[in-house]
């Protein structure tokens, strides 16, 4: 990664850290020898037996009731009998299904504290090893398959649950509870009373250590997801219990109440062990009761006149919001409230403004106690009373932008960009505190300098359980001093949090690991983010705890993605109101921009087991698409700011010394040929004949029965044949029509409007025959007459066309009050009917006095919008069916298959000219026909034995999509493929490689063989440069590094490395054809592999063009260009493509060295972006490739903006989440932002008859506002 490196320079003017180098800050000692119990289960039985009627735990329904109160005897005799029958009474083909150290998964809910209790400590009794997990409660819950992981690393078989958590489970068919996605199978055991057996009087359990073994297993889930078990070991679990029972003061009999979920964390070191180390009653509230009731807390604090709490700032802040009509209430009892989340930036708010409030219900200001704590270190620090000897609280303003550059500077308190943090008190009993630097070395930090707490105490855990490499690395770090010394010989555990050591020795705490985004060089945290998008006006738009903030990778940084719940009230406006806020607030308070910002409905975003948002799973739905915001808005603009620079276009070098470089350097000039035409010898009569009038008569003649066209219809059947002389009346006639009903003289134009088929043919040849010229214009369609007719009275207009020949239905249509709406039909020239005309013969038929007179005029409109219509001459015309003829051996006695549109360019030419000059019978298969029966073509090609083929990139399309599925039922069907010597694409652009190579592999299962797809390539200015043919060597495919292309240049690449790109050649070089390549701008000619624009030199180049609709003065040179040096003899045409030519190791069958030639896409289409060329193709297959909704893309550039016009085909609701994907995609792979992101129904996006996307026609519709579509994104 050089370019990272480059991208990270430190800015010389941020904030360096001053201080000296920290010391190790030491705990008080633990008070060894008193008269602590020598492990947990010793204190559980003497309480359980000299104390059995003492309460040990309250559990309360949602109501508020008690509905249960253990007592120690209680919890003490069941404990035995879950311990006796989970030793004795679980077999397994007679063997014992548990050994002492198994681990045991616990699953009980946040309701039901007493059932865990009994069966933590049955566990512990039996030697077993509990590892508590939150209750599944779909088969789909977030963070279900870590869970899954976690089970499976820790090799638990056995669950413990209670009957009526068991009742709830989803269950299989064989009302067993279900196998959840990911979880190995697991045994469930009910514990409830009624299932366990009483051990005999003599029994006794062994357990009574507090060694080194492991006790329990945390889970703890990870910023990135996966969730890993945190083992504690005997010796941590009672030192840990000791430290506490120090710190806080705890004594026999005292009451606590805790909030906490018990299974874990705080609300089991303090709420399940300590406890009963210490004889105390626990009154636990239910997560559900602090929902129903905010304030349930406090009034069983004044119930039970309770000495302690265990709460968490969420809690604090609920109470206040709920506590304004209760008069009643005292916290006079309290002489301790731990606040266990005292490590969150917002716990500071809410402890003051707890305190303003309850103060004057008793509550003494020394009895909040922040604490902060890890699963790693457990108990990290916590705040004493000072009646236990705690120094006075403190609380430091930070300046943020200090923070980000981890260092503390102390700022005023009525700045914004500060952040107010109190302390978490003084390091555990009996621990070493100190601070190392987050990244590399664990070398300790300087006095002011942030950095991650590590903890050496016999308190922490001990490993991450079955995962050796990640826990030598957390629990068995050696900080070093600045000269690199260890600062103890015992190894320290990293915490994850984030902090320094204050005044007093006091350790405060600013942020978590987990919560760490590193933007540039500058480090932000995810909880201060969410706390000043919660400063935003929040409650009206968003819900308070329902915010998540990660940071996602992308180019090579990490970006902030902030997701929030929606309130259903708020209206789109306020909604973009608040988030336009929230970036100003983020932007100003932490100088950093958010990447995404996404609203999504109301309770839709993955829960946490206990209320909150589980961030990993948002981030997991995020990055998969899965989010479903209902309101987006994305900054790209303003903070990537890590792209390379804008390329810089440098003075090119001078032709002629780029001629002298080239020769020095030993490279070829770039040019090819196909096969020279005077030394192939071609015995056929039609050679003779210059025109092809001459050609249709002549064959008429001699072969007047020999069959040349069939036209199929959607069911397979032949609507209509001609033969030879068939065509030439059919001809005679039309010409005759022409001039006795329409008057027309010689050289008029003629619109000729058909449906594909014979009739096209017959009027295209009955033009020739009285020297009209034929301009062939695709039908209106009857269904969109707005869009379709404009364009057919454009066409006519321009062409010049003095009359219009069609079918009656057409000619209907064409005058129709429809019509009416889209054109104005009283402008139309003549229209003939020639579905009835009489049986005519002309009296003689033109014969054209020289070959260059004009044969047809080819009107196509491009990819760009631009319609242009070129003139084909006479010779130009025979030439082309020529170069056609002998590159595919056409003779007489061949059938070919034609899928394509007979309107303009190669298609045209197939289907009207070909045929006649070579005297081939051609298969027609109209495509909208496929649109009724999608299998017409294969079935075509497989009936007639067709060995060659020529279809479209549509057509192909709609047989992969429609038929790949369906293989075994066309072969049924008798569907065989193996006749195809070679299957052409009639294109103007790259060829597809994703689609021909998936179009040979579906369609291999019928026979098709491996090498028989290949693609051609023609433009305006000559419409069959390369077409494969049926000898020759196959297409070769190359990969070039597309950056290197968007500089122009073309850099070989091994196939799979990054940033390759395949291209295929696009045919071979008909005979009679010469290519060079020319530099854009020099036109010079060009080396071997050098990218520049293909020019062409051939007999059947069109002469010219027509006109050019839309750009009047375009190109007049495209038809006449000469290179600047070298050859400058020779006329060539410019295509207006970039591309290659490659000399390959193959041979041609003149048995030369073969050159290909590599099409890399249309000028006119490429966009500069960035001082750089892009070719549309390649960021919509990278669009393409970012969601599985994506059909179909298109992009263009409006204003220097890029904008993607992207196909949902999947529910609305997925229709956001493309947004971030797509401008994520374009990102990485392209370097180039985003700035609009169009999302709307399938179908929208227009594609031409060959399969291509006509962009400006949609960059028209986008920017009339036509597109009706269901989001537009305007990236920030």
């Amino acid at each position: 990664m050089i370019l990272r490196s480059c991208w990270k320079q430190p800015d010389p003017s941020q904030p360096k850290p001053e201080g000296g180098q920290m010391a190790v800050l030491k705990g008080e000692l633990l008070a060894v020898g008193s008269t602590w119990p020598p492990s947990l289960l010793a204190a559980l039985q003497q309480w359980g037996t000299t104390q059995p009627k003492a309460p040990c735990l309250t559990a309360l329904d949602t109501t508020g009731k008690a509905v249960y109160t253990l007592t120690y005897g209680k919890l003490w005799s069941r404990s035995l009998k879950l311990a006796y029958t989970l030793l004795n009474k679980l077999t397994n083909k007679n063997e014992p299904l548990l050994k002492p150290g198994d681990r045991v998964a616990l699953v009980f809910p946040n309701s039901d504290p007493v059932m865990f209790t009994v069966a933590f400590y049955g566990c512990l009794l039996a030697e077993l090893v509990p590892v508590p997990i939150e209750v599944p409660l779909t088969r789909k819950d977030a963070g279900s398959q870590q869970v899954g992981f976690l089970l499976g690393s820790c090799g638990v078989a056995l669950a413990l649950t209670t009957d009526a958590c068991q009742k709830g489970l989803p269950k299989a068919q064989t009302g067993e509870v279900a196998a959840f996605k990911g979880w190995p199978p697991l045994t469930w055991l009910v514990i409830d009373g009624k299932h366990l057996t009483k051990p005999p009087k003599d029994w006794h359990p062994s357990a009574q250590d507090a060694g080194a073994g492991t006790a329990y297993i945390e889970y703890k889930t990870s910023k990135e997801g996966s969730t890993v078990g945190v083992a504690v070991s005997h010796a941590s679990l009672l030192a840990q219990c000791q430290a506490l029972t120090q710190a806080c003061g705890y004594s026999e009999a005292e009451t606590l109440t805790n909030v906490l979920d018990f299974k874990r964390d705080a609300g089991l070191w303090h709420g399940v062990l300590t406890s009963v180390m210490n004889r105390m009653h626990v009154v636990s509230i239910p997560y559900a009761l602090m929902k129903a009731n905010p304030l349930s807390w406090i009034q069983k604090v004044c119930a039970y006149k309770a000495r302690a709490a265990l709460v968490k700032s969420r809690d604090m802040h609920w109470s206040l919001l709920a506590q304004r009509g209760q008069r009643d209430v005292s916290l006079s009892s309290l002489r301790l409230l731990i606040v266990a989340d005292g490590a969150n930036p917002w716990s500071i708010s809410s402890c003051d403004a707890f305190l303003n409030v309850f103060q004057a219900r008793g509550l003494r200001p020394e009895v909040i106690c922040p604490c902060a704590s890890s699963p790693e270190a457990l108990t990290v620090a916590i705040r004493r009373p000072p009646d236990l000897g705690g120094p006075p609280p403190r609380r430091a303003v930070l300046s943020m932008s200090g923070l980000s550059h981890g260092v503390i500077r102390l700022d005023a308190e009525e700045k914004l960009s500060v952040l107010a943090v109190q302390d978490v008190g003084q390091a555990m009993p009996g621990a070493n505190v100190c601070v190392v630097k987050v990244e590399g070395i664990p070398y300790l930090c300087k006095t002011d300098e942030v950095g991650e707490i590590c903890v050496n105490s016999s308190t922490t855990a001990t490993a991450y359980y079955g995962l050796l490499g990640i826990t030598k690395n957390i629990f068995e770090t050696v900080p070093v001093t600045a000269g690199g010394a260890p600062i103890s010989d015992r190894p320290f555990t990293r915490t994850g949090l984030l902090g320094f050591i204050g005044p007093d020795n006091l350790v405060f705490v600013v942020g978590k690991l987990d919560g760490l985004m590193v933007v540039g060089v500058r480090r932000h945290n995810a909880d201060d983010i969410v706390a000043t998008a919660l400063a935003v006006e929040p409650m009206k738009f968003v819900y308070r705890g329902r915010i998540a903030v990660f940071s996602v990778t992308v180019l090579h940084d990490d970006r902030i993605v902030l997701v929030a719940e929606q309130r259903p009230d708020a209206s789109e406006e306020d909604s973009f109101q608040w988030m336009s806020r929230v970036l100003q607030a983020i932007d100003s308070i932490h100088q950093v921009g958010v990447y995404c910002l996404a609203l999504v409905p109301a309770n839709t975003l993955p829960k946490a087991p206990l209320g909150g948002i589980h961030v990993s799973e948002t981030k997991q739905r995020f990055l998969e698409g899965m989010l479903h915001p209902c309101n987006v808005l994305m900054c790209p603009h303003t903070c990537v700011t890590n792209l390379p620079k804008p390329r810089q276009k440098q003075p090119e070098v001078g032709p002629a010394s780029m001629i002298v470089g080239n020769l020095v350097a030993g490279k070829r000039i770039a040019q090819a040929s196909g096969r020279e035409l005077s030394h192939l010898e071609d015995s056929d009569q039609a050679r003779k004949l210059l025109f092809l009038p001459d050609v249709l008569q002549w064959r008429a003649r001699s072969t007047p029965e020999h069959l040349l066209f069939l036209l199929l219809n959607a069911k397979g059947t032949v609507t209509s044949t001609t033969t030879c002389i068939q065509l030439h009346k059919k001809a005679e006639r039309v010409a005759a029509a022409l001039m006795e009903k329409a008057r027309l003289t010689t050289g008029a134009h003629v619109a000729l409007v058909y449906p594909p088929g014979v009739d096209l043919i017959a009027a295209f040849y009955g033009c020739l025959y009285c020297g009209c010229v034929p301009v062939t214009v695709r039908p209106p369609h009857p269904q969109n007459l707005t869009t379709t007719l404009p364009t057919v009275k454009m066409i006519v207009e321009v062409s010049k066309s003095a009359c219009v020949l069609t079918t009656q239905a057409i000619t209907r249509l064409l005058k129709s009050k429809e019509a009416l709406a889209a054109v104005d039909v009283r402008t139309w020239p003549t229209i003939l009917d020639t579905d009835d005309i009489p049986k005519k013969k002309v009296a003689s038929i033109f014969r054209p006095p020289s070959p260059d007179v004009l044969a047809y005029l080819d009107f196509s409109v491009s990819t760009t919008g631009i319609l242009a219509g070129v003139k084909m001459s006479h010779a130009a015309t025979s030439a082309l069916c020529r170069s056609i003829k002998l590159q595919c051996e056409l003779y007489p006695s061949r059938q070919i298959a034609i899928c394509l549109d007979p309107y303009c360019g190669l298609g045209f030419a197939l289907w009207c000219l070909c045929s006649v000059y070579s005297g081939h019978q051609s298969v027609l298969v109209p495509p909208p026909e496929l649109e009724t029966n999608v299998s017409l073509w294969l079935w075509a090609v497989s009936q007639y034995k067709a060995r060659v083929a020529f279809c479209s990139y549509s057509v192909m399309d709609m047989c992969a999509r429609g038929l790949g599925a369906q293989t075994a039922v066309l072969r049924m069907k008798g569907v065989n493929l193996s006749c195809v010597r070679t299957c052409m694409v009639v294109a103007e652009e790259r060829p597809r490689i994703a689609l021909t190579q998936s179009f040979s592999k579906l369609f291999r299962d019928l026979g098709l063989p491996a090498r028989a797809v290949s693609t051609t390539f023609g433009c305006r200015v000559n419409v069959a440069i390369c077409l494969q043919g049926t000898a020759g060597p196959d297409p070769t495919t190359v990969y070039v590094d597309t950056r290197a292309l968007r500089h122009d240049r073309v850099r070989l690449v091994e196939r799979g490395s990054p940033h390759s790109l395949p291209l295929t050649e696009s045919g071979k070089i008909l005979p009679g054809v010469k290519v060079i390549i020319a530099h854009t701008e020099t036109r010079g000619p060009l080396g071997d592999s050098h990218l520049g624009e293909v020019w062409v030199s051939s007999p059947h180049s069109a002469t010219g063009y027509y006109t050019v609709y839309g750009e009047e003065g375009l190109h007049a040179d495209h038809f006449s260009a000469r290179l600047s040096f070298g050859d400058t003899q020779t006329v060539w045409a410019r295509t207006g493509f970039l591309g290659f030519l490659r000399r390959t190791e193959l041979t041609d069958a003149s048995g030369e060295r073969h050159d290909a030639l590599y099409v890399v896409g249309s000028l006119d289409e490429t966009l500069e972006l960035r001082g750089m060329r892009y070719h549309p193709v390649d960021i919509e297959t990278s669009v393409i490739r970012a969601h599985r909704s994506i059909a179909e893309c298109a992009v263009f550039t409006w204003t220097n903006l890029l904008v993607v016009v992207v196909e949902l085909d999947g529910l609305e609701q997925d229709a956001l989440d493309l947004v971030a994907l797509v401008t994520n995609a374009v990102l990485e792979e392209h370097l180039l932002v985003v700035g609009v992101v169009v999302i709307v129904d399938p179908g929208v996006i227009p594609i031409n008859s060959r399969g291509e996307k006509q962009r400006m026609h949609l960059r028209d519709g986008f920017l009339a506002d036509q597109l009706d579509p269901i989001y537009v994104a305007y990236n920030m």
